[in-house]
């Protein structure tokens, strides 16, 4: 495998398990991604956030750096102040 697009679409290969599974995760990323993006952009630490979430700040370090994965409503919590929002699609 020469790069990280390869060793997905390989992994998503072996099965459909292992296809739903690294789905998953590459959308989660791209909302914890979002996240922190919209964040810095904003000039907001990870402390501020947390003030405004009302959660700590040691939480938001471990969504953002991809060592837990946040529910529904701590995600929204983090969203909201930043302007952002979930919206659900049909998977194609």
């Amino acid at each position: 495998m020469r790069n990280w697009e390869d060793y997905k679409r390989h992994v998503k290969s072996i099965d459909a398990d292992n296809k739903r599974n690294m789905e998953e995760i590459e959308a989660l990323a791209e909302i914890v991604s979002s996240v922190i993006q919209k964040r810095t952009e904003m000039g907001i630490s990870q402390r501020e956030l947390a003030a405004v979430c009302n959660i700590p700040q040691s939480s938001v370090a471990r969504i953002e750096s991809f060592k837990t994965t946040p529910k529904l409503d701590t995600l929204m919590k983090l969203m909201r102040p930043l302007g952002l929002t979930l919206q659900v699609a049909p998977i194609t």
